[in-house]
């Protein structure tokens, strides 16, 4: 995107065999398309990951009028990896406003049917915008075992912060999460929160979804030795990192992506978690580069635009 902006005109896409065209209703704005802004993927195209709408054209007719979320991940379905069952992390997939793919900061667009995600009837737009970042935070639980025994720090009151406290918080772990914003923390109603940490306080599990290059420095100060990091940050940065602090006190590692769709549509369906007191701002599309310097500012959480009345 070489940093530059703009709203412009261009032709509505088209579905080919096996594709879906999605006319976006709501679509919202991620840390990542502001990284992406920075230089972060080397981007170009149509910004946006995170949507629901309304499938109007389809090779199976079956899917037209369905109201879905989008997985992101367009995998190329003929690859070992993919034939292994692993499409997220297919080397020739393409992501939706992310990788080779334009995405939901538009009228619509096209995503093959495999990737289409029905949204429950019970869960309104306003929260199944949030279902890619949601599965992003439930993918934690995919990965490291947590449980009613387990001490979890998350830092970081972030929008992808917040959504993974709310996350591991059905896990009935001993969690604690860390941030700046005494406003955002108080979102997070019967979790414990606080904006200092004592030096020397260690959690058997640490989160670190500050969005910054100093998240993994200050995530190593708070895990125990054999304890997890888990990372979710993205940026255009890099970090700079003792590393010898992971040798010696065996540190496990782990990067977190994209998450399961499904799982976060039916927590909300469920009524386990409701992440519509993230919204912050909405904007029109026409007003999309407005968007974006909002949610640019400090403090802000989500900025949704609205694509369709």
């Amino acid at each position: 995107m070489g940093g530059e902006l703009k709203v412009e005109p261009q032709p509505l896409p088209q579905p080919g065999q096996g594709e879906a065209r999605i006319r976006v209703a709501l679509a919202g704005v991620c840390n990542t398309d502001l990284e992406i802004v920075r230089g972060y993927m080397g981007f170009e195209g149509t910004l946006g990951h995170e949507l629901v709408g309304v499938v109007d054209a389809c090779s199976d007719p079956a899917w037209v009028g369905r109201r879905v979320c989008a997985d992101i991940n367009v995998a190329c379905d003929v690859c070992a990896v993919c034939r292994a069952g692993d499409p997220h992390h297919c080397p020739n997939r393409t992501v939706v406003g992310i990788v080779g793919r334009d995405g939901a900061f538009a009228d619509a667009l096209v995503v093959p049917i495999r990737n289409l995600v029905p949204v429950p009837e019970n869960v309104s737009d306003d929260a199944a915008v949030f279902a890619e970042p949601l599965a992003a935070a439930f993918e934690i639980l995919e990965q490291v075992a947590v449980g009613p025994d387990t001490s979890v720090l998350v830092l970081g009151d972030g929008k992808l912060g917040l959504l993974c406290a709310m996350a591991l918080r059905t896990t009935g772990c001993a969690l604690t999460t860390v941030g700046r914003h005494e406003s955002k923390l108080a979102l997070l109603e019967g979790i414990e929160t606080t904006t200092e940490l004592a030096a020397d306080t260690r959690f058997d599990v640490v989160v670190e979804a500050t969005g910054s290059s100093e998240g993994l420095a200050a995530a190593l100060d708070h895990v125990r030795a054999r304890g997890t990091l888990v990372l979710k940050s993205t940026f255009a940065g890099r970090p700079q990192v003792d590393t010898n602090r992971i040798v010696v006190d065996e540190i496990r590692l782990v990067g977190s992506r994209c998450g399961p769709m499904p799982r976060a549509l039916q927590a909300m369906a469920d009524g386990v978690i409701d992440p519509r007191p993230l919204i912050h701002h909405r904007r029109n599309l026409d007003e999309g580069v407005e968007a974006i310097a909002l949610a640019q500012q400090r403090g802000v959480l989500k900025v949704l635009l609205s694509i369709r009345p």
